[in-house]
């Protein structure tokens, strides 16, 4: 005890001491200099609370000073919120500066629209006061939006979750109503939870129109709904995450998917941007042969912590198409389907980590546990795989692999007239016939380990320059205009892009 008490003296004598000013100051006299003049905080939705940034405020002189106060303009009314030197409020009295030192400066906001789509929210912290006041400008865009958001139970408050084929789920989110069912550009749509489009129902996403989803958020197409995304070349549609800030724009992993499920039917996306999800767009429909699932035309998915498209026995026609960075793999085509793929470029710079899985994945089985906790593999028809004028590209060694476990079935594929990065520098694909690109007939024309010069990989720009090995390697297709509108009809280059000279 005697112990526990001479330990909690010490503590109250570190406490009382390291409050006190073991220095002396001088009121400040109006000479701070600050990082920056204007702290602009970027874009932000009504009632979305900003990301935090930071103003430095220096004392360049030889003495320590005191600033009498620091304050919003605004005052307690001002929608910013600061903290000075770990201390968060609207207003500070006698900040002190030690002498050639500084001090941080935090600032948030968060803004109610009230008037117009959106609004230039400004303030100013003031600094001292008088003849010494100084000031830093704040500004804030705030955008209005359609929100949707998932039910609550009106007497615990418990977000709802979705019931899915009768069944309860984890998934918070709720089914749209018909007076939701058309998305526009007249405000862009900010989605809370997962918002599902119920059967026999269609959502329409009219071009220019952008859809923001929260963390753990996304979209799904139930059973015998549809989706149609009906962007054009001047008016893309875009699907991303709803931190508009600009340190926000190449982080992955932000919101969920877009998820069509068993049964959704007559999807269509065209001239459209998916970025920075978990998995751009996960597609369980299984599709006929006939009639394709999801038609994909002229649209890029870009930067996804998972994959790109993972595609489990479904049907996928498209064309135009660009799929870049993922943490797995740019497109999944698993568990046997059909996929027909046309001019698209597959680039997968991920640089988050180690990838373990190619650009591009075909395979035509599925894994699992049983009851009695053994491993089962089972495999479903590859009806088709078909890749045409494409680029298989990235930062690793093997961009394309065709991955079959024998068990009967259709196992059809074919890739021609394309660029395909595969440099088994440790052989472990050797023997293996559905990767020998020499003696497999289901391979032709294709380029193998080529230059393909693309602008900016960093930066999920896949045009190709006039260094590359694919121009005017690409067999004639219908696909007549490339995914910036540009005609190929002559001479058309492998890839989603024609080439043009770089600057």
């Amino acid at each position: 005890m005697r112990y526990l008490l001479s330990f909690m003296i010490c503590i109250v004598l570190i406490s009382i001491s390291s409050c006190r000013k073991d220095f002396s100051t001088i009121p400040s006299f109006g000479n701070l200099e600050f990082s920056k003049d204007t702290v602009f905080l970027d874009t932000i939705f009504t009632n979305i609370g900003s990301a935090t940034y930071n103003l430095k405020v220096y004392n360049r002189g030889n003495s320590s000073i005191t600033i009498p106060r620091i304050q919003l303009e605004n005052g307690t009314a001002s929608s910013y919120r600061l903290n000075v030197d770990g201390v968060p409020g609207q207003e500070f009295n006698n900040i002190d500066i030690l002498a050639k030192d500084s001090i941080f400066v935090f600032i948030e906001t968060t803004v109610n629209v009230a008037n117009g789509p959106n609004l230039l929210y400004t303030d100013r912290i003031l600094f001292d006061n008088g003849n010494n006041q100084q000031e830093v400008d704040l500004v804030t865009l705030v955008e209005d939006a359609h929100f949707i958001f998932p039910d609550k139970d009106a007497i615990t408050m418990k977000i709802d979750s979705l019931t899915l084929d009768g069944q309860s789920t984890t998934i918070k989110g709720r089914f749209l109503k018909d007076t939701e069912l058309t998305f526009t550009k007249e405000k862009p749509t900010v989605i809370y939870g997962y918002a599902a489009i119920p059967a026999n129902k269609t959502l329409t996403i009219e071009a220019g129109a952008r859809v923001h989803f929260h963390d753990n958020s996304g979209l799904i197409v139930d059973n015998k709904a549809t989706l149609k995304v009906n962007g054009t070349l001047s008016e893309k549609v875009i699907f991303e995450g709803d931190r508009l800030e600009n340190s926000f724009s190449q982080i992955p992993g932000q919101w969920g998917t877009i998820w069509m499920r068993a049964g959704s039917k007559d999807n269509k996306i065209k001239h459209a941007q998916i970025r920075n999800g978990i998995i751009g767009i996960l597609i369980d429909s299984i599709g006929t042969a006939s009639t394709p699932t999801l038609k994909l035309e002229n649209t890029e998915i870009y930067n996804h912590s998972n994959f790109g498209i993972l595609a489990r026995e479904t049907n996928i026609e498209a064309y135009n198409v660009v799929i870049g960075a993922a943490g797995q793999a740019s497109l999944a085509a698993t568990i046997g389907g059909t996929y027909n793929f046309t001019h698209s470029t597959f680039a997968n710079y991920w640089n988050n980590g180690t990838r373990q899985l190619p650009a591009v994945l075909v395979n035509n089985f599925f894994i699992y546990n049983n009851e009695a906790g053994e491993e089962i593999t089972e495999t479903r028809d590859l009806k088709a795989a078909n890749f045409t004028n494409c680029i298989f590209e990235g930062n690793n060694t093997i961009e394309f692999v065709v991955d079959k476990v024998d068990g009967g079935g259709l196992f059809n594929y074919s890739i021609q007239n394309s660029m395909i990065r595969f440099n088994d520098t440790g052989n472990s694909f050797d023997g293996v016939f559905e990767v020998d690109f020499a003696n497999n007939p289901n391979y032709s024309n294709n380029i193998l380990n080529g230059t393909v010069n693309f602008r900016d990989t960093q930066n999920e720009d896949f045009i190709i320059g006039e260094k590359s090995d694919a121009i005017n390697k690409a067999i004639a297709t219908s696909f007549k205009i490339d995914i910036l509108g540009v005609d190929r009809t002559t001479n058309p280059d492998i890839g989603a892009y024609q080439h043009i000279t770089f600057d």
